[in-house]
This record gives C-alpha cells, sequence and structure tokens, in this order.
C-alpha cells in the first residue's frame, strides 16, 4: 500500500503545505477499502469529512437516483455538505472497488484556517462550471448566428435546412423581428401526420409568440421553463433581434462537461485518438468555468488536471505495449504543466529523469518519450518548439546527471543556463517514481540559496519580460504589426510575475511550484511582506483573469484562443485596474533589482 504522505504529495491543495504540515495532515487521513456496489454515503446523511480516492471508481447521485459525475484517482468529493451544513446532498456510491481515503471534518477545517492555499481552494463560489444557477444563458449559446428563415418560406425549405444545419428548431424572423419558432417535430406533427402541403408556409405551421430569454439571464431559468412548459428549444433574444436558440441537449450537454467527466472519459480511452476527442471538450470548459466565475487558479488547475491525466494514460498504454522498464523513471512535467497553469493554449515541456545506473540510451526510453510525446502532440499538447522534450536525448538521464545539469548551471549562470534554470526549476512529478525528483528538487534548492551570483543572475533575468506600460503610465501596445494595439497577457502579463515568484522561492527554499502558491508562501516566509506582497497577488490574480476572459471570449466567437488582448475592448474600468496591475508588477520587479524585496 503506498503512503499517504507521497500520494497527497502530487494532489492540489495538499502539495501546496510544508512538508511537516503535509505529513501531519497525511497522518489525519483515514483509509478504508469499499467493495463495489457499497454506498460510502447517503444523501441527508451527517458527512464525518472530506473524500479523496486513493484507487477506483465512485458515482455521485443526485436525489432522484441520477449520476451527477463519475470520479476516478485523485479526485475528492463530500465538501459542498460538508462545508455547509455538515449533511451530504448527494449519495456515493461505490462503482468499481475503491481504496478511499477520509479527511475529518475537524482537520480540515483546521488546515482552511491555518492554510491560505487550501482555503482558496475550497472557496470556489459554491458553483461548478456544470451549475445551470451560475451560467449566463449567453454561455449555452455558440457564436454562430441563430437558424432563421421569413414566415413564407415553404415548410419543406425550413425542413432541409434543420437538416443541412443538424438543427432541431428554426426561428421565423419578420422584419428583423423573432415572430415564431418551428422544430422537427411540428414539421411531423403539423405537416406529415396531417397531410398538409410540403409548400405550405412555415408561418402556418410554427409556434407564434414563443417565449424568449436575454443572453444575461441564467441557465437555471432555460431548465424551468423547459421543465414547466414542457418544451425543448427556447429562443434568446437581445435588443429584439434573435442571437441563439437553446435546446435541451444543450443543457445535457452542459452538465455532462466538467474536469471530471473529461478524466473519467481520458481514464477509459483505449488508444490517442479516444483520448484526443476527449480534450476537444476543453475550449468548452474553459468557457464555462469562466461564465461560471471560478477563480483563475481552479480553471487553470482543471485544465492542467486534464493534461496529466491524458500523460498518465499515454504512459500506461506506452508500458502495457514496450513492456517492463529497464530500471526506474520519472515523466516530469516542467512550464505551464509543471506549474499547473494551462490555459487554453498549451505545448508541451517534459522531461524523464532515469534512476542512477539506468542505461539513457536504452530503447525502451528512447520509445516511451516518442510515443508519449507524440500522444501528447495529437491531444492538442504541440511539440516543444525549443525541443524542451524528452524526446530530446539531453533531457531523457539519470538523475545524476540532472543534479549536474543544475549544478553547472547555479556555478556558470550564462544567458541558456538562465533560461534552462528558469524552465527546469518548474518541475513536477507525474507519472513514475516521484523519488527521483523529490530529492533532486531539495539539494537543487539547496545549492542555489547558497550561490548569491546564481540568485543575482536570476533576478537580472526576472526583468527581461517587461509589463506593457509607456512612459506615462499607461498600457502600450504595438503600433504595426500581426498584433497592432494588442498586448500579450503571457509574455508581459504573467511571465513577469511567474519570474518574481520563481527567485522569491529560490531565496527561501520553497518547494512548491505554482506561480500563486510561491507568492503566498514567500509572503507567509517574509520573503516579501507587507501591502506590497498583497498588492501583487492580487495583480496577478486580475492579470490571469483577465487572460482567460479573454481566451474564453476568443471560444465563444470561434476564434482559436490566444494570449493577445485589445485593451481597447475593455470597459474604461477594467482596463484601469489592468494598468494598475501592471504597474505593482513593475513595482514589484524595481524592488527585486534594487534587492529591496517586497517589504511595506
Amino acid at each position: 500500500m503506498s503512503r499517504i504522505d507521497d500520494f497527497i504529495a502530487t494532489i492540489h491543495p495538499y502539495d501546496s503545505l510544508p512538508q511537516d504540515e503535509r505529513a501531519r495532515v497525511a497522518r489525519s487521513f483515514g483509509r478504508r477499502h469499499w467493495p463495489a456496489g457499497s454506498v460510502i454515503y447517503r444523501q441527508g446523511e451527517a458527512l464525518p469529512g472530506i473524500y479523496l480516492i486513493e484507487s477506483g471508481a465512485v458515482r455521485i447521485l443526485d436525489a432522484s437516483g441520477d449520476c451527477v459525475s463519475e470520479l476516478g484517482p485523485r479526485n475528492s468529493f463530500g465538501e459542498r455538505g460538508l462545508l455547509r451544513d455538515g449533511l451530504a446532498v448527494t449519495t456515493a456510491a461505490v462503482t468499481t472497488d475503491a481504496t478511499v481515503l477520509m479527511l475529518p471534518r475537524d482537520e480540515l477545517m483546521r488546515l482552511i484556517d491555518s492554510q491560505p492555499a487550501v482555503a482558496r481552494f475550497f472557496d470556489r463560489g459554491g458553483a461548478r462550471p456544470s451549475d445551470l444557477a451560475v451560467l449566463k444563458v449567453g454561455d449555452l449559446i455558440g457564436a454562430k448566428p441563430p437558424l432563421s428563415c421569413p414566415p413564407d418560406t415553404p415548410a419543406v425549405e425550413a425542413a432541409r435546412a434543420m437538416r443541412d444545419a443538424g438543427a432541431g428548431s428554426i426561428g421565423v424572423v419578420e422584419g428583423g423581428r423573432l415572430v415564431g419558432i418551428a422544430t422537427i417535430r411540428d414539421m411531423s406533427n403539423r405537416v406529415l401526420a396531417e397531410g398538409r402541403d410540403p409548400q405550405t408556409p412555415i408561418a402556418q405551421v410554427m409556434t407564434p409568440g414563443p417565449i424568449t430569454l436575454s443572453p444575461s439571464e441564467l441557465g437555471y431559468d432555460v431548465l424551468n421553463i423547459m421543465l414547466e412548459r414542457r418544451i425543448s428549444h427556447l429562443p434568446v433574444v437581445e435588443q429584439g433581434r434573435f442571437v441563439g436558440m437553446v435546446s435541451q441537449t444543450d443543457l445535457t450537454r452542459v452538465q455532462a462537461l466538467s474536469a471530471s467527466a473529461v478524466i473519467r472519459d481520458i481514464a477509459q480511452a483505449a488508444d490517442v485518438a479516444g483520448m484526443a476527442a476527449a480534450t476537444a471538450r476543453i475550449p468548452g470548459l474553459l468557457v464555462q468555468m469562466v461564465g461560471a466565475n471560478y477563480r483563475h487558479e481552479a480553471i487553470t488547475r482543471a485544465i492542467t488536471d486534464i493534461a496529466d491525466a491524458v500523460t498518465r494514460r499515454l504512459l500506461a498504454l506506452a508500458e502495457a505495449d514496450l513492456g517492463p522498464a529497464p530500471g526506474p523513471w520519472l515523466w516530469a512535467a516542467c512550464g505551464s504543466q509543471g506549474r499547473q497553469e494551462q490555459t487554453g493554449l498549451s505545448d508541451q515541456d517534459n522531461c524523464l529523469i532515469l534512476g542512477d545506473g539506468c542505461d539513457p540510451d536504452h530503447p525502451w526510453f528512447a520509445d516511451l518519450a516518442r510515443f508519449v510525446s507524440d500522444g501528447l502532440n495529437a491531444c492538442g499538447y504541440v511539440h516543444c518548439p525549443g525541443d524542451m522534450m524528452a524526446t530530446n536525448p539531453r533531457w531523457r538521464q539519470p538523475r545524476a546527471v540532472w543534479r549536474g545539469y543544475f549544478r553547472d548551471w547555479i556555478d556558470h549562470p550564462n544567458p541558456e543556463a538562465q533560461m534552462l534554470a528558469s524552465v527546469m526549476f518548474d518541475l513536477r512529478a507525474i507519472g513514475g517514481d516521484a523519488a527521483l525528483l523529490a530529492g533532486l528538487q531539495h539539494n537543487t534548492l539547496a545549492l542555489a540559496a547558497e550561490k548569491p551570483i546564481f540568485l543575482y543572475n536570476m533576478i537580472e533575468n526576472s526583468l527581461k519580460h517587461r509589463p506593457p506600460l509607456g512612459l506615462i503610465g499607461t498600457i502600450a501596445t504595438p503600433r504595426s504589426g500581426q498584433y497592432r494595439n494588442r498586448i500579450d497577457m503571457k509574455h508581459n502579463g504573467v511571465v513577469p510575475v511567474i519570474d518574481l515568484a520563481r527567485v522569491y522561492a529560490l531565496q527561501g527554499r520553497l518547494t512548491p511550484v505554482n506561480t500563486r502558491a510561491r507568492l503566498v508562501e514567500a509572503q507567509a516566509a517574509g520573503i516579501i511582506g507587507g501591502r506590497g506582497a498583497a498588492d501583487l497577488i492580487a495583480a496577478y490574480d486580475l492579470i490571469q483573469t483577465a487572460r482567460l476572459e479573454n481566451q474564453a471570449a476568443q471560444i465563444r466567437a470561434g476564434e482559436r484562443p490566444g494570449n493577445h488582448l485589445a485593451p481597447a475592448d475593455l470597459p474604461n474600468l477594467d482596463r484601469s485596474h489592468l494598468r494598475d496591475a501592471f504597474v505593482v508588477v513593475r513595482g514589484a520587479q524595481s524592488a527585486l533589482g534594487h534587492g529591496k524585496g517586497l517589504m511595506g
């Protein structure tokens, strides 16, 4: 049986805890095996604590016995009722033999009170991305113009239009105003069943003056109206203009779309094509989570969890095909996946750390790297342009070689070393023997903290990416080129904060890899402090949130999500707040550059 401490060290928010605190939490967890068919708790029962799946599968059921979600290893459940009134709001049934951990309520509440990262994790606004109570109607409709036709359109032509568009309904519009709606069922019941001429005008078949909703209303309103009126399609009208149609199929899709559902499908996928079909739902998930007002760290964590699941499934498929490994190995991610900060646009950055004594030229390791890297690329995580992948022999070496890499980067901090250290200090274990990274990270942090010249150069490197501010403090944008009048929310927005947080982690020998967790721990350790630290964390929150909101808007518009944002498109107040956030980041860079830190 694996150690609970090692298991929770790979799961947020427990991975953000100091080592001694995490050890205490691990001792507090209870472990129990549940056979398939058993019920862990029923709706209305008092909950003793929060549950975490170590192995197996658990199905969450609502009051009607309908499945709300399918959960697997590393998923937790029970927190909603536990943190509300202590009573279960769902039923948890075991579908395959499961080993489940349980953290008592008193210990969870102590953690929430004492650990900011844990408090943030469990304070998610009470909504899930599939919660129709918080999603706006505008989030349920696509960017494409809705299917419509004039009142004199023959019924047969309207039916053909619905067939060709794969739609179940069509809006009837006259003079720019929605006057009715017709569905496939109407064609069957009011044309075919009554023997009408197919050339009958759609106006004689449609439902006139249908109920409508505006984009600003809630998805919950759609559900209630559909249930009460027994209708399956609702038109959406904004300022008298027909802008969309919501169907029961849309509601079903929304309720089925969650990170857990995507991860479940990935875990059950038999091949790369099955995983690619699951990851294709990530843009929709991002839009829904942004629409549900999730915190940015919850959104990027959910998206990263999917990437982790894809990687682990690919590793499992590769092992099944290649046979036993010739020695211990660890697949680690760096970059945004390593920091658990992936958004709707991510490439892959990864490496293999082998056990000392392993032959890095053994074809098994090369084949594993090629299979996983190519599989990730097929699932949308494109090959790294800089070739920082396990397929590159340089990044597929025994731990002793990796230790030498880090020692050399620290002892000889030239520009390439600074760049490589910036990437590789964000390593996080994904699959294999996690102990291969744990010892390496501890030794490297200690070595870096003892080399002032290395820290000096890392500080210098952290100042290369600057917030997009003009001479008088306004937001500066390029005046020409592909991204004219747009700012890069990655390289000039979040990357400056990522670099600052990495330096603070090196200064304090802090183990978290996630940027926000590093900032919070640096504040707690006194490396940064006072109002300046709080301002920097708030600035990072605002910048990352604006970046995700912009990506969600791009997806809704049918575009590929990117990192460039036009400040002129923002309301004046939002643009002003974004400018203030950039000012805070520039101030933090200036303070670090002058060796003053952020002591307030």
